[in-house]
């Protein structure tokens, strides 16, 4: 499975952005974006599943919306009203059913100003 992700870049706090990711290959079960900043481990952001059942962290509930394209394998992420604290690497990652196993996209970067 190989992932391509678009979107990120520089915005100020209270500000929006769109990442989307496509991955390539069968199976596919869910679909998420994870993040990690600057000395911090990653962390899941959301996840959505093909029965279209999606999960979030807490720190971005009522912000970010996770949406997918079963049939194309993308998944794209909506943010808004941003804070500095999502200033992060955002990651795509797909999972095969039956499979814990992540694939992960390269990273783009989101920055958020003050």
């Amino acid at each position: 499975v190989q992932l391509v992700e678009s979107g990120g870049g520089l915005v100020q706090a209270g500000e929006s952005l769109r990442l989307s990711c496509t991955a390539s290959g069968s199976g596919i079960s869910s679909m998420a974006w994870y993040r990690q900043a600057p000395g911090k481990e990653r962390e899941l952001v959301a996840r959505r599943f093909t029965s279209r059942h999606s999960v979030y962290a807490e720190s971005v509930k009522g912000r970010f919306s996770i949406s997918t394209i079963n049939a194309k394998n993308t998944v794209t992420l909506r943010m808004d009203d941003l804070e500095p604290e999502d200033t992060a690497v955002y990651y795509c990652s797909a999972r095969r059913a039956g499979s814990s196993m992540d694939y992960w996209g390269q990273g783009t970067q989101v920055t958020v100003s003050s």
